[in-house]
């Protein structure tokens, strides 16, 4: 079954290869992006075809987002750089200290870094902005970046090179989530523009190796690389002047003409092509990266206050009705790998819990038969006249959701239950699918954090935390474990409260992983090589060279 959708999938990309090259090459001519050669490896121009530009430019609304953040992590820097493996390394701060409860910390930064618009990134500019990531602007419609730590009190610039932090509480994930890729840094200038001109790209000074040439709604982003630029983080290798000359990032909505224009040389980058086709595009010679960020596996938050998910049996069957293995072996390809956990298993301080994720269709079985749902003669399940539904929200940000979808309600239907699946783009899905809403069972996560600390606080409603499972604080065994891991003073100590907590949360049936995710997928021409992917799984092409 596999191996006839995966031949089927191919020939449609051939033919549209075919038949679609030279529209193709006339769209992405007619924008004006032709690539460009280098012999020796330097400069040159690169086109980066991506499936969307988001709906806004507003840096704390955007930097977040799966389209937008490729442009962010371009144009602006951090003070920390995090590695795929969760390792964190100096960048704008050279070094950091902190005091023995994790309440204080003294940032040092690099002395002549400059944002675009001439404004020196110095302590004051570094305070602003960890200001508007804690608060944002809410009235002006500027958010706050979420999983900035919520214990933060203030931070005072005590020199020009200094910065001092104060939170309320011990806040061992702050220094990690200063690489996060909403942490980017902007110009005070544009920080203290209104919403509406901030969400003007134009108008927006970052300290990055590219600035931002020229843009179109909708249509594209084209990127120069700042020639003064000499502060680059050390662990990429490279610290000055980015190599290549532009970057355009140009919007095309169809898969396979996106992957079409790399095979015909028209363009150098496809983003999220279909798992399908990558190992056939590896073996025409295209490189290909499937890189893993650092958070949360892709699964479902379950709403425990819209039964039949109150009841911790249905739950736990729920667990064991889902065979992950097969979800791997149809949808995707071996560069997938199982969930262990409900967190991805290269983040720093994730155990493997994999037994608790066993396909076990005759546990789940019992358990519903110990619930009191009973299997009618049309294989559905009912209690007190109502059948067992479960209804799934197919993620639009991942485009390979509604096919793991309808797998899994494949799966679930043989033990009884009657799965609806409904699918809405970007816009409708944002207004309608929210943690813990009155009609939402399950809702998919796709998130994305870099210290494994912030999960215990979002998952609750502490903190203005987003009580993921519609808990509040009834759950006293989570709510003691989310305040032992806030409370921990160090790495060593809070392990074995991740580990608890992990155990936790998918026995009680809160969070049901699907499979470690890979959100961003990658085709890219071999001429162009050097990229790096950092730990939330952005490509970037400051390191990059592409030679003829």
């Amino acid at each position: 079954m596999t191996e006839r959708s995966t031949l089927l999938s191919l020939s449609r990309r051939r033919l549209l290869i075919t038949t679609s090259v030279a529209a193709t090459a006339l769209l992405v001519a007619t924008a004006g992006f032709t690539p460009a050669q280098s012999a020796d490896g330097n400069g040159g121009e690169i086109t980066f075809l991506i499936d969307s530009l988001g709906d806004t430019w507003i840096p704390n609304n955007s930097a977040i987002s799966s389209f937008q953040g490729h442009i962010w992590g371009h144009v602006t820097d951090k003070l920390l750089y995090v590695d795929a493996d969760g390792k964190v390394s100096p960048w704008i701060a050279e070094k950091w200290e902190q005091n023995d409860t994790a309440t204080e910390f003294t940032l040092q930064l690099k002395s002549g870094v400059t944002f675009s618009d001439g404004t020196a990134l110095d302590a004051s500019a570094v305070v602003a902005n960890l200001d508007i990531w804690y608060a944002g602007r809410k009235s002006e419609g500027i958010n706050p970046i979420g999983l900035f730590p919520k214990t933060y009190d203030h931070a005072e610039a005590v020199d020009a090179t200094t910065v001092k932090v104060f939170f309320k509480a011990p806040t061992l994930g702050f220094i990690p989530t200063l690489g996060y890729h909403g942490s980017i840094l902007i110009s005070p200038k544009t920080l203290a523009q209104p919403a509406a001109q901030q969400a003007d790209l134009s108008k927006t000074s970052g300290s990055g190796p590219y600035v931002v040439d020229s843009w179109k709604e909708g249509d594209f982003v084209k990127l120069v690389k700042r020639k003064d630029y000499n502060w680059g983080p050390a662990a990429v290798g490279h610290t000055g002047p980015a190599y290549l000359d532009t970057i355009t990032y140009k919007l095309v909505s169809e898969p396979s003409l996106r992957v079409a224009a790399v095979q015909s040389g028209q363009a150098d980058v496809a983003y999220n092509a279909s798992p399908q086709e990558l190992e056939s595009l590896k073996a025409e010679g295209f490189t290909t990266a499937t890189p893993r960020y650092l958070g949360f596996v892709n699964g479902w938050a379950v709403n425990t206050k819209l039964a039949p998910y109150d009841d911790v049996k249905v739950r736990q069957a729920l667990q064991a009705g889902i065979n992950r293995q097969e979800i791997i072996d149809t949808v995707y390809t071996p560069d997938w790998k199982l969930a262990t956990s409900f967190i991805q298993s290269n983040v720093p301080g994730a155990t493997d819990q994999s037994a608790l994720l066993a396909y076990n269709p005759d546990k789940a079985e019992k358990l519903l038969d110990e619930a009191g749902w009973v299997k009618g003669a049309d294989g559905i399940r009912t209690k007190n006249g109502q059948p067992l539904v479960l209804t799934l929200h197919s993620n639009p940000y991942l485009a390979t959701s509604k096919s793991v979808d309808e797998l899994i309600a494949q799966q679930l239907g043989k033990i009884g239950w009657k799965v609806a699946i409904r699918a809405y783009d970007v816009v409708t899905f944002g207004q309608k699918v929210k943690y813990g809403g009155p009609a939402v069972p399950a809702y998919e996560v796709t998130r994305s954090f870099i210290d494994a600390g912030t999960v215990a606080s979002i998952l609750t409603n502490a903190n203005n935390g987003e009580n993921w499972f519609a808990l509040d604080e009834s759950d006293k065994t989570l709510n003691e474990l989310r305040d032992k891991i806030a409370s921990a003073g160090s790495i060593e100590s809070r392990k074995p409260l991740l580990d608890e907590l992990q155990k936790y949360i998918l026995d009680q049936g809160y969070f049901i992983p699907r499979t470690q995710i890979v959100q961003r997928i990658y085709v890219q021409s071999p001429k162009l090589k050097g990229e790096v992917y950092n730990g939330v799984a952005y490509a970037s092409y400051y390191t990059a060279t592409k030679s003829e």
